[in-house]
């Protein structure tokens, strides 16, 4: 992907955010973070991301809260959202694509494969086109 994106990640682990910031960054992305669910809503509203990035547990309001307020922001519905989570088993990967998200990454992250991953998300956009 040549163009910059406009990359929101929401975590609450500062290592994970300054991994996943460093290695979008260093491939020209523009990012910004929250780490909790309430300030990622927020920061959503006011930036207009490209795509955010969403761990599931976080303090405040988790990721499947910060998809229900983003999906249900006018302003936000095209906005590409994808969970970040420890849970890979088949059954969680149902229940993240069941409330909305556009996909997900699994952690432990892989760093030679994190930022090709999600630039292919923003370039396939809402996948599931409902709220």
């Amino acid at each position: 992907m040549s163009e910059m994106a406009r990359i929101l990640l929401v975590e609450d682990n500062p290592t994970n955010l300054e991994l996943m910031r460093y290695l979008l960054t260093h491939h020209g992305h523009h990012v910004e973070s929250a780490q909790n669910g309430e300030d990622g809503v927020r920061l959503a509203r006011q930036l207009r991301p490209d795509i955010v990035l969403c761990d599931l547990r976080m303090p405040y309001l988790d990721g499947y809260g910060l998809l229900k307020r983003v999906r249900a922001d006018r302003g936000l519905d095209e906005v590409v959202v994808i969970a970040v989570t420890a849970y890979s088993m088949p059954d969680d990967r149902k229940r993240v694509a069941a409330a909305g998200f556009d996909g997900h990454l699994t952690k432990p992250i892989a760093p030679e494969s994190v930022v090709g991953q999600v630039e292919g998300f923003i370039a396939a956009g809402r996948r599931n086109g409902s709220g």
